[in-house]
Formats: structure tokens, C-alpha cells, sequence
């Protein structure tokens, strides 16, 4: 069933307070006197109904902004500039700017977001916690999801699969059927401790294909994680590799599967005769690395033009999108070849 979306307004403060719309004015914008009894019940209104005052969309008398904000762990790897560009494209087209902003985590931040009252917000996030897009949509803002994590507790939100989990399995059966056994996974690196767990669709599509193919028993078994740093990765897996049999690598992305494969290079194994190495993200990367990177290709284009249209639907006619879903592609290099 459709679900309707509606903001609050000040109309809806006044009938729960009780009050007049001019009395709720007066009270936001503190510039008359209010009686104490009235005041008081304006603002447990505001409070129980979540109301955010913004002032851009007063100035404008009520009009649209058509202004949409991605926001996103990273702003300036290769992946999320690409998807951008083709967000702002599609965007344009339809009348909308979109801005890109990195998340900050925070309560503030919500709240600017909310106050700002942007038309859509599009998030593409692993550490942007369920609780603040949960406070987004209930206030009223379009919200799409860029699937890259479990998102099963959010209600109201219009979701795109990527691919990431079929993806990530793809990548691990395509090593095994072409004999590999002892497949290691590179996680991401962060200075802030971010890191990857069974809620991470492109971890867990690693551990959960692993599993189904007799290759691993546990989470930690086959995989490089914890590192703060490029150099603490290059470091774990030359450790990792020195002590266990490793015939094959996944990296996250291609930049962690270029590291690793520098890193085991330099230790005097061939490549892909030893050790095949795989990627993620298709990014130009992959492809200057020598040997080039094998890596599997998300659909950003088509990911870009079904967010907007899918906001666009939730702006102009109040109901939610239904999600959709876009397959990976596997792009073959000299890495696995």
C-alpha cells in the first residue's frame, strides 16, 4: 500500500496546541508576547510532533527548493564522483541541484538537514545510523537508499539494491571455479575505526559465499581487517600471507585489491598464476595496475537516474517509490586470466 508523506506544518502545531497560526508564529519567531499557558503548549506541540522551522522555505513563501543533498561516507574516491556526476546529470534534467555532502554522524546534523528542508535526501552510507535517516523520513523528506548495508529496520524510505551481496558472492564462486581454495578478503582501512561486519552486504556476501562453499567457518577466518592505514593493510596482508596458504584476493574495492596485490608482488608471488586478484567498483584504477585488476562493475548510471526518478515521484506525488534492484557485472582482466 502507498504511504502518504506530509512535513509538518504550523497549521498542524496550532490544531494540537489549540491555538491560532499566528500564536504558533509568534512563538517560533519569538517576536510578541505569548501568554505563558499558550506558549507552553505551542512548544510541547512542537516537540511531539517533531515541527523543524525553517527559514529558507519561509523566504520562499512556501515554494520548492529543488535542491537534493547525497550524502555519503566518502566525497573524493573515484566511485562516489562518478556517481555524482551522473546524479547531477539526471538531476538537472528533471530541474533539480543536488549537493554532496560527507556525514558528520551527528545530532546536529540531522537537525541542519531537517531545518534546511531539503526536497530528497539520497544516502549512500555504512555508518550513518538508522536512527538519524529514521528522523529524516519522519520529517517529511523523500529519503532513497543506496542498499550497501542492512536496512531492515528503516521504515519509509525507497531502496536500490546495487548488487553488492550477489556481487561480493559472485566475485568468490567465479575464484572458486576457477580453483581457488584459500580466498582472503581486504577490508577497508579507517582512522576512525569503521569498520566492517556481518551487517556490511559486501562483507557479509564474502563470508556467507565462503560458508556455502566449504571454504571458511567463521567470520574472522580469511580476512584482513582493522587497519587505520594503506600501509597497515600492505602490512597485515604480508603477515596474513606469510603464516597461511593464500591463492586467491578479494579486495572491497580496487583500491584495497591494488594494494594487496603490490604488497604480494613484491614478496616474489606471480600474478595470476600464484595468487589472483579480484576488485570491486570497475574504477580507472583496476585498470592501470599491472597486471589489470579483474573487477566487478556496479551499475551507476542506471543506480543514478532510478534515484532521481524514484525522489522525484516521492516530491510531486507524496507516495513512496517502490525499491528496485540492479545487477553487477564481472569486468575480466589479466589479474584472474
Amino acid at each position: 500500500m502507498e504511504q502518504k508523506r506530509t512535513r509538518v506544518t504550523r497549521k498542524d502545531i496550532a490544531r494540537e496546541a489549540g491555538v491560532s497560526e499566528t500564536i504558533v508564529s509568534y512563538v517560533m519567531n519569538n517576536n510578541r508576547y505569548v501568554d505563558k499557558e499558550k506558549k507552553k503548549r505551542v512548544l510541547e506541540a512542537v516537540n511531539k510532533l517533531g515541527y523543524r522551522p525553517n527559514s529558507i522555505a519561509r523566504a520562499l513563501k512556501g515554494k520548492k527548493l529543488n535542491h537534493i543533498i547525497f550524502i555519503t561516507d566518502q566525497i573524493i574516491t573515484e566511485h562516489f564522483s562518478l556517481l555524482l556526476s551522473e546524479l547531477e546529470k539526471n538531476a538537472y534534467d528533471l530541474g533539480y541541484i543536488i549537493s554532496l555532502c560527507g556525514n558528520r554522524n551527528t545530532q546536529q546534523f540531522v537537525s541542519d538537514i531537517i531545518s534546511r528542508c531539503y526536497d530528497g535526501v539520497i544516502i549512500s552510507s555504512i555508518s550513518f545510523p538508522d536512527e538519524y535517516i529514521q528522523q529524516i523520513i519522519d520529517a517529511g523528506i523523500p529519503v532513497v537508499l543506496l542498499v550497501n548495508r542492512d536496512y531492515h529496520a528503516i521504515r519509509g524510505a525507497a531502496k536500490i539494491d546495487s548488487g553488492l551481496y550477489k556481487g561480493v558472492g559472485e566475485c568468490v564462486r567465479y575464484l572458486f571455479d576457477a580453483g581457488c581454495r584459500n580466498i582472503i578478503y581486504i577490508d577497508r582501512f579507517s582512522r576512525n575505526g569503521h569498520f566492517s561486519n556481518m551487517n556490511d552486504l559486501r562483507y557479509r556476501g564474502f563470508i556467507e559465499e565462503m560458508k556455502r562453499l566449504g571454504l571458511s567457518s567463521s567470520p574472522e577466518q580469511n580476512v584482513i581487517t582493522g587497519c587505520h592505514n594503506q600501509e597497515e593493510v600492505a602490512l597485515q596482508v604480508e603477515y596474513y600471507i606469510r603464516k597461511n596458504p593464500v591463492d586467491a584476493i578479494l579486495g572491497r574495492n580496487d583500491e584495497l585489491a591494488c594494494i594487496a596485490m603490490q604488497r604480494v608482488q613484491k614478496l616474489g608471488f606471480q600474478i595470476p598464476g600464484e595468487i589472483k586478484v579480484i576488485g570491486f567498483d570497475n574504477s580507472t584504477l583496476s585498470q592501470l595496475c599491472t597486471p589489470p585488476i579483474t573487477s566487478m562493475e556496479i551499475q551507476r548510471s542506471s543506480i543514478a537516474k532510478a534515484s532521481i526518478e524514484m525522489l522525484q515521484n516521492m516530491i510531486e506525488n507524496h507516495v513512496l517509490s517502490p525499491s528496485v534492484a540492479f545487477p553487477t557485472r564481472l569486468i575480466e582482466r589479466e589479474s584472474t586470466k
